[in-house]
């Protein structure tokens, strides 16, 4: 399992591309992973044949942890002893044996610790990711209560997020006054309740199991909605002069390998109001307010499995026809899990867009640490009232989740206003 980034210290095994007794090539994708930041597909180390598999899809491994082992050209496989134990699982069977490397030198796998068993070292237990000390911070736990089941004792999302629920900490009341959050810290990752089989013929139904990254978006969305204070507001905006800029510039664009849509001009409008109102670019950490000096933006891709937020770093720096090419290289790239930690990482404001399937408007969740969000809503011909006549214009919602905890309403609503004027009345010598 290879480290995907320094702050994260698990992968889960989506799907193997090679089958055990496939030959593959260096550098050719072997297996597919999800992590807390990014889903890839993982190069093999060697050329050779992939003679075995120690970890199954769906499994959940420490990095560094070996999860299969490839036979190099002209090696011959290695033959277990007779009187072997044959091991209970994948996971054992790294423990119990000795896995070659690509390069033929032989390294023992790393041992495998029960979940439940404390580690020898207590000052282990405090090993912890940057997110696993924002949660426990946010709610006031002391992480070396919490007994670490990953690598070296390492106190995962998973162990803090499965302390809150037993702690009684998930359970969120709904309008109707009951827990409508109840199980969402279960070791699956979502409520309990949800996983159970219907109560109804199984001829009726089909079960499968929840995929690693609808699990991932889960718990991240159930952390911010118990974190943030969430508040949105909504903003009417003519994109008349919008398209036509759009209309007239779109094929030189084109020209130059850039798509100008939409959402380039409002990312250009946002990271440049972001520069005027800097508390929507900030975060929280703990009773300090952290003001962020780069605009980094998120632009959320939707994936046929789910959601993920790449960032472009250094937003504000960037003209439009920059953030264009920036958008349609992280899009594609997202789609092709090809991109790297660094690039979903460190996003200060986000940008997602429902508009594209139609929705009028939507109430996006606050992308955590973030203090606020832009959704954006379909863009289309509507009649308005101008100068007491109705016209035909090109028209948009927007909306503007924020936490009203560091950002009030007035605020947050004087950025839109600038948001919505820029729009309106876009200077088309930013193009």
């Amino acid at each position: 399992m290879p480290q995907m980034g320094e702050s994260i210290a698990e992968g889960t095994i989506v799907r193997w591309i090679k089958k055990v007794g496939d030959r593959v090539d260096r550098d050719e994708p072997l297996f597919e992973i999800t992590t807390d930041k990014v889903d890839a597909e993982i190069p093999s180390p060697a050329a050779g044949v992939l003679t075995e598999i120690t970890a199954k899809e769906g499994d959940t491994v420490s990095v560094n942890s070996v999860v299969g082992s490839i036979q190099l050209a002209g090696e011959e496989a290695p033959s277990p002893p007779a009187d072997a134990p044959s091991p209970r699982s994948g996971a054992a069977k790294a423990a119990a044996s000795t896995q070659p490397q690509a390069d033929g030198n032989p390294v023992p796998a790393p041992s495998i610790r029960s979940p439940n068993a404390p580690s020898a070292d207590s000052a282990q237990r405090h090993k912890s990711s940057p997110l696993v000390r924002r949660i426990a911070r946010e709610n006031q736990v002391d992480v070396s209560q919490i007994s670490g089941t990953g690598l070296g004792g390492r106190v995962t999302k998973h162990d803090i997020l499965q302390f809150l629920d037993k702690q009684g900490g998930a359970t969120e009341t709904g309008p109707g006054g009951t827990g409508q959050g109840e199980g969402l810290y279960q070791e699956s990752g979502i409520s309990a309740k949800a996983t159970a089989r219907p109560a109804v013929s199984d001829a009726r139904v089909e079960v499968q199991p929840i995929s690693a990254m609808r699990k991932k978006i889960a718990e991240h969305m159930v952390v911010s909605k118990r974190t943030s204070a969430h508040v949105h507001s909504v903003f009417h905006v003519d994109f008349s002069d919008v398209d036509r800029i759009r209309q007239q510039k779109k094929e030189e664009y084109a020209t130059l390998g850039a798509k100008l849509t939409y959402l380039t001009f409002i990312a250009k409008a946002v990271t440049d109001g972001l520069r005027r109102h800097s508390i929507l670019n900030a975060s929280l950490d703990g009773d300090n307010v952290i003001y962020r000096k780069d605009v980094n933006l998120g632009i959320a891709v939707a994936l046929e499995s789910g959601l993920i937020v790449p960032v472009i770093k250094n937003a504000d720096e960037k003209n439009l026809l920059g953030l264009s090419r920036a958008i349609a290289d992280l899009a594609v790239r997202a789609r092709n899990k090809q991109l790297t930690p660094d690039e979903v990482q460190g996003g200060t404001f986000t940008i997602t867009n429902p508009g594209q399937f139609g929705a009028q408007f939507g109430m996006p969740i606050i992308n955590q640490p973030q203090v606020a969000i832009l959704g954006v809503g379909t863009i289309e011909k509507r009649a308005v009232v101008v100068d007491d006549g109705i016209a035909i214009r090109t028209m948009g919602y927007l909306t503007l989740g924020f936490d009203h905890r560091l950002i009030d309403g007035a605020v947050a609503d004087q950025f839109m206003a600038d948001i919505k004027q820029h729009l309106e009345r876009f200077d088309a010598n930013q193009l």
